[in-house]
Formats: structure tokens, sequence, C-alpha cells
């Protein structure tokens, strides 16, 4: 075969690996509700993705087979005629015949397995992974059609491998396990008030416990001008004075721009009855803190990790930016919308 022939049929090995790497995984990564809606609505493709989605076993071995034709071919192909070039070429700069014929064997698999692995295997699948539904409707169609052809030989492949997944006690499966992601569960609540089989008030309170984990606090927050605080140097006096001014039971202890922390009026009232002698910045258990950016199901985590109820809500230069509390953000998460 001469050296064009064969770079020619490089380039098309190189085509058809990254062809049954990119339908492999775009039929992996795309989403099953998606791939539903796509069909209902006629879009072309997405009928053989939905199908190729119900037999995903027997398409990752038609997937594998291609992938491993095209690897079979690459190294009797474009190795050889890649070395048989380099072999005179370095031979003619006088390296000795068997040491010219050995780096030759080599650069051509160094420049081989790289090809083979960007071009036909991880930029086909980086596009695949980043675009998985418009993937899998672009390349379903011409993949099912070349595992019908080769069906009978994987189905024989398919069957030897699940049985040697059963020896392993394991039951092999065709497809994926349907796993609910946020958003197909917020579709399917809102079906099914649209089916009448949840009232407004129950879907509205659903909706709001999937969407509102995600929230940033920053919006949520108490800003800090509104901040009930004392300053560290306070005594029991002046801390319930504050609270009972306020209406709060627990206070911001600050010091200049800093905060020490918060008190509780529960604890200024046991030292005074016990006739000690104290201030807030003694009183003031640490805050947590949190960025304007932290969602609320991160905050609330962050919460219960530091066994608080409240916690200082900064910028991303440090700046206070307010204050929020465990109960606000449950609220956020049971209030019905409005």
């Amino acid at each position: 075969m001469s050296f064009p022939t064969a770079l020619f049929v490089t380039v098309l090995l190189l085509i058809g690996s990254g062809f049954f790497v990119a339908a492999e995984f775009a039929l992996v990564a795309a989403k099953r509700h998606r791939m539903e809606k796509a069909a209902a609505d006629g879009r072309r493709g997405a009928g053989a993705a939905l199908a190729g989605m119900r037999e995903l076993s027997l398409m990752l071995a038609g997937a594998q087979l291609g992938i491993t034709v095209c690897t079979l071919g690459l190294g009797s192909v474009s190795k050889p005629a890649i070395s048989h070039e380099l072999d005179p070429l370095l031979h003619r700069l006088g390296l000795p015949s068997a040491l010219s014929y050995g780096v030759a064997f080599a650069v051509a698999m160094i420049v081989v397995v790289f090809l083979h692995m960007v071009v036909g295997e991880m930029a086909p699948k980086s596009w695949a992974i980043a675009h998985p539904e418009r993937s899998a409707m672009l390349l379903a169609p011409p993949f099912r059609a070349l595992v019908k052809a080769v069906r009978p030989l994987i189905r024989v492949l398919n069957a030897v491998s699940n049985a040697l997944v059963r020896l392993c006690r394991v039951t092999p499966r065709d497809e994926l396990a349907p796993v609910h992601d946020r958003e197909q569960l917020t579709h399917l609540v809102a079906e099914s008030e649209r089916l009448g089989l949840i009232s407004s008030t129950d879907s509205q309170l659903l909706t709001r416990s999937l969407t509102e984990p995600e929230t940033p606090v920053g919006g949520l927050a108490v800003p800090a001008a509104d901040i009930v605080s004392v300053d560290g140097g306070a005594g029991v006096d002046e801390l319930l004075r504050v609270a009972a001014d306020h209406d709060r039971t627990r206070l911001l202890v600050r010091e200049g721009g800093a905060v020490l922390g918060s008190v509780h009026a529960r604890d200024a009232l046991v030292a005074r009855a016990r006739g000690r002698v104290t201030s807030a910045r003694e009183l003031a258990r640490p805050v947590p803190e949190v960025t304007s950016g932290t969602t609320v199901a991160d905050a609330i985590d962050v919460l219960r990790r530091r066994r608080s109820t409240q916690a200082v809500v900064r910028d991303g230069s440090g700046g206070l930016v307010g204050m929020v509390t465990l109960d606000d953000l449950l609220a956020r998460l049971m209030q019905p919308a409005a």
C-alpha cells in the first residue's frame, strides 16, 4: 500500500474511531426525558437515539467493536506505513539499519497512538459530553444502522460478556437505571399538577423545595445596616436592653470592623442571675461565615455542621454583606410561592 493511500486510510480510521466513541458517550450522557420530548416533537434522530438508549448494552458492545476494529486497522496499516517512510530517511541520516528501524517504529507508534487518543477518542468524547442530546440525535441513526448490520456478532459477544458478569454475581442491564435530577423532578411536579394529581399549593411547595436550594443567599440576607449588634465591651445590662428594644434573642457582637460572634440573651440572663460581671466579648460564640454566592442548600449544611442558627454573609472581597438565619432559610424552602 502506497504512503498516500495509507494516510487516507488512517484518516478514515480516525474518523471511524471518533464516530464510535462519540456515539457511545452521547447515548450514555443524553437525558432520557429530553430524548422523549424531542421524539414527541418529531425531531430528526430523536427516535433512533431513544431506541439506542433502550438497548444500551447492545449499542455499547457495537461501539466497542467498532473502536477495536479501527484500532487494529491503525496498528496494521498506519504504523507500518509511517515506519516504512521514516526508516530510509533515518538510514540516510547515518543511523545503522537496525537502529533506524527501531527508531522509525517507535516514532510511528508514538504518532499513531497520539492521533488515536486525541483525535479518535478524547476530542469526540468531550464533544459528545458537552452536547449529549444533540450529538445523540445526530449520530444515533447511522450508528444503529451499523450495529444492525453486525447485530448477530454483537449479540454473541454481548452474551459472552453477560455470562462473565453473571459469574461475578452481578445482573447485567440493557439500559441505565432511571435517576431523576432536580430538573426532571420539577417537570414531574408540574405535570402532576396539570393532571390534577396534586393541588396547586402542594405543587408550589414542592417546586420551591426543589429550586430554592440553588438560590444564592446574598439576596436573602438581612442587610449589614439592619443587623442588630452590640459592641464587644457591652455589659450584661446593655445586652438585655438592646435585645428587649429590638425584640431579639440573639445579637451579633462586633468590635470595629470585626465580627466576634453572637450572644444569646439567655446567656446574659444566666450571667446576671449568678452575679457574674462579664462582657459581650466573653459571652460571644463563633459565627460561621458564607459568601453571597453560597446556595441556600450549602448554607444550611454549613449551619448544621457548625451547630449554629445564623451565619455572616460576606462578599468576594471579605466585606460584610449581611446575615442569614437558619429559620429564614428553612422558611424560604417551605413557604409557598406567591
